[in-house]
This record gives C-alpha cells, sequence and structure tokens, in this order.
C-alpha cells in the first residue's frame, strides 16, 4: 500500500472518529438545549456523512477480502467453498478500490463543497465603456448560470456607466457547491471583439476583473469592531449629483489590513452598513485564508480561490465564438452558449484538472 493511500486512510480515521464524537454530543441534553451548537454540529455531520458512509462500507468490504482470504488458505475447506471465496475476493476488490477513488476525490474537494456562499465582484478594467459592457456580460453570465443551478443571487452594490454597462459590480451567490463551481471565476478576464461604439469594423480587447471571496458565516470569522472605522456620507449617482438628502452612503475601514469598503445601494443607512459587513468579513476572510494555505504548504496549491486579479485566466474571442482558458488550455467553440450561462462543460473541465492536481499533491 503506497504511502498517499495510507494517509488518506489515516485522514478517513480521523473523520470516522469525529462523526461518532458528533453522534454523542448531539444526544447529549445540555448539548441539545444549546440551539447555536446543536446547528453547527448537524451541519458539520451533514457535510461528511456521506464520506462516512462510504468508508465504512470500504471497511467492510476490506474485511470480507480477509475472511475470504482466510477460507482460500484453509487447507480444510471444501474446492466449492474455495472457489467462492476466489470470486468474492475479486468482487470486493474491485469494490474496495471504487470506493478508495471515490473517497479520495471526495476528500481532496472536501473543504470546497463545505463554502455553500460567495460573495463576487467584477470591476470593468482597460478599454473604458466596452470593459464595462464586458463586466455586465459576465455579471449576467454568472448569474443566469446561477438560476439553472438554482442558487440564490442578491445584488450587494454596483456602479453603471453611461451606457448601460457596469465599472463595478458586486453580488453574493447562495446554494450548495457554489464555492466548489465558481470559485474558479478570479482573476483577468479578456474580451476580443468588435464594440457597439466603433464605427470601423475593427476588433478591440478590453478586459475585467473578477473577484470570488467565500462568504464566512459570523462565527467563522471574529472582527474586532474598534478596529473598524466608519464614515457615513451621502450617496451620490452619475454625475456626482446626490442621490437623496439624507446620509446613507458607508465605509468600513479595517486599521490593521487596510481594507476599505464602500456601500451606497440602499437609501437605508442600515442595509448598506449591513452589506457592507458582509463583504468586509469575505475580504477579510479571504485574507487569512490565503494566508493560511499558503503557510500550510506551498506544495498543495489548487486553482479554486488562487485567482490574482492581474493574471489573465480567459479569453473571450466574439469573432470566432471562441472561450479559451488558459490555466487548463481549453478551448470551447460556444461562447454564446457559456455567455447565456450554460457554463457546466467548462466548470467541469477545471474542477477535473484541479482535483488531478490535488491528488497528486496528497
Amino acid at each position: 500500500m503506497g504511502n498517499t493511500q495510507n494517509s488518506v486512510l489515516t485522514k478517513l480515521d480521523q473523520i470516522d472518529a469525529r462523526y461518532r464524537e458528533i453522534e454523542s454530543l448531539v444526544s447529549d441534553p445540555v448539548v441539545a438545549r444549546d440551539s447555536t451548537r446543536l446547528v453547527a454540529l448537524s451541519k458539520e455531520q451533514g457535510k461528511i456523512r456521506l464520506m462516512v458512509a462510504k468508508y465504512r462500507e470500504y471497511k467492510q468490504a476490506a474485511a470480507g477480502v480477509e475472511d475470504a482470504e482466510q477460507m482460500l488458505h484453509d487447507e480444510t475447506a471444501e474446492p466449492d467453498l474455495k472457489a467462492l471465496a476466489e470470486e468474492e475476493i475479486e468482487q470486493l476488490t474491485v469494490r474496495k478500490e471504487q470506493l478508495l477513488e471515490e473517497i479520495q476525490n471526495t476528500l481532496v474537494m472536501a473543504d470546497d463543497l463545505q463554502i455553500d456562499a460567495v460573495i463576487m465582484e467584477i470591476r470593468a478594467g482597460t478599454g473604458g465603456e466596452e470593459a464595462a459592457l464586458f463586466a455586465r456580460d459576465l455579471y449576467n453570465m454568472y448569474t443566469r448560470y446561477a438560476e439553472r443551478r438554482r442558487w440564490k443571487v442578491e445584488q450587494l452594490d454596483f456602479s453603471p456607466s453611461e451606457m448601460g454597462g457596469f465599472r463595478e459590480v458586486i453580488f453574493s451567490v447562495k446554494g450548495e457547491g457554489v464555492w466548489a463551481e465558481l470559485g474558479y471565476e478570479g482573476g483577468g478576464h479578456r474580451v476580443q471583439r468588435v464594440p457597439e461604439t466603433e464605427s470601423q469594423g475593427r476588433i478591440h480587447t478590453s478586459a475585467a476583473t473578477v473577484a470570488v471571496l467565500p462568504e464566512p458565516e459570523e462565527v467563522d470569522v471574529e472582527i474586532d469592531p474598534d478596529e473598524v472605522i466608519e464614515h457615513v456620507c451621502r450617496s451620490s449617482g452619475p454625475g456626482g449629483q446626490n442621490v437623496n438628502k439624507v446620509s446613507s452612503a458607508i465605509k468600513l475601514e479595517h486599521v490593521p489590513t487596510g481594507i476599505t469598503v464602500s456601500m451606497q445601494e440602499e437609501k437605508s443607512q442600515h442595509k448598506n452598513r449591513a452589506k457592507a459587513w458582509r463583504v468586509l468579513r469575505s475580504r477579510l476572510y479571504d485574507l487569512y485564508e490565503s494566508r493560511r494555505r499558503a503557510e500550510r504548504d506551498s506544495q498543495r496549491k489548487t486553482m479554486i480561490g488562487s485567482g490574482d486579479r492581474s493574471s489573465k485566466i480567459r479569453t473571450y474571442n466574439f469573432p470566432q465564438n471562441r472561450l479559451t482558458d488558459h490555466r487548463i488550455n481549453l478551448s470551447l467553440y460556444s461562447l454564446d452558449r457559456i455567455l447565456n450561462g450554460d457554463m457546466a462543460e467548462l466548470i467541469a473541465a477545471i474542477r477535473d484538472y484541479d482535483r488531478q492536481q490535488r491528488l497528486k499533491n496528497l
């Protein structure tokens, strides 16, 4: 048995032990009275239930192989029983290997599957008005994909351009598998097409950047309120005019990291404050997590959540109806369908590549 398999089985033993521990905690009357703790434990249990069930099935198959091998080597056993034992060893070994492969795949992607809410930020880059229109196209692509997946989308903040594009848009997406599927979208996106504003029919290149941040629950990241400075001002609309006479726009500044968040989407100061705190929490969580990942092991880099905004990850070529993902050298000639939210093939290819890399790094 290789080192990788040994380390996987050790990890699975730990997960199984934790599952048993949760089972006993959930049935403890003291824990049952603490609804917050009970919900957290139930969620943790739900996330590892399938893996534990498969691991227990794997252990059963392994025990079955051992029993059958004993029968095979028993000199007093009847020949037909030995023939049955041989057959059983063959079947159970195949099942055992199949289960272990399924478990390994689940295990290397497990952390990502546990995050079911993200905050996405799309910003127009070089290319002026055309870049803003491209940012809007990307936003539409993600929201249409979210519709297909029955995820919930909530727009948090956006800054429109003169021609109906987006200089910037911030929105949250919630639902099962959100981070595991959209976490790869962070980075630089480039478009090549003839802009609506171009009379000569020349192809222009514009860019937008996408950031994808896991949206943690409040329990996942603690922020000391004393380290956050809040500024309140009036919201300003296009052309700089005041949208309302009330000071409702909120700007939060996290002093230790220098991260700032501005929010003016809502007319209500209270709603803007709540949204700004959500975005701040996500940005801080992302910062701390990326530091933790870097410290843990530079070898175990995964593509998910590592999208540096300056790195070009994808090109959208309209004249050729082609989308190219530069990280996995994949070109798909179905750009129109992808921009309409049909992203399943693209995401599956990236996830599969990432999974293979993680298995190599186990």
